[in-house]
């Protein structure tokens, strides 16, 4: 006979205990998830926190722009209150609601 009988080995190592080898299959999925957090959500939730408190602290003097492209100078802001006043040209002031700023510029403008 050319063929030789097969003999059954005992499960040993990784085989012996499935819940090693479920967590090491989820485990590159852990670290995918882990970085991409940290890479990319992180940093966005650290930027909107910061443009928050900026926005509820704006003053007289900070030019703005607004989510429709609006570049103007706050005019009027009061604290606690939804809205401020914006100078988008020379005597044109409106009025916007503070959720719609997406972005102050670090510069001070007399004029728009």
């Amino acid at each position: 006979m050319f063929i030789s009988s097969a003999y059954a080995q005992t499960a040993t190592g990784l085989a012996a205990n499935p819940a090693i080898g479920t967590i090491i299959q989820i485990a590159p999925w852990l670290l995918i998830g882990a970085a991409f957090w940290f890479i990319l959500l992180r940093p966005q939730q650290q930027q909107q926190k910061q443009l928050k408190t900026r926005i509820n602290t704006l003053k007289r003097g900070d030019k703005v722009v607004t989510a429709g492209g609006i570049l103007g100078v706050v005019k009027k802001a009061t604290d606690g209150a939804d809205t401020i006043d914006v100078e988008i040209a020379a005597n044109i002031t409106v009025t916007i609601l503070r959720s719609t700023i997406t972005s102050i510029t670090d510069d001070k403008a007399d004029k728009v």
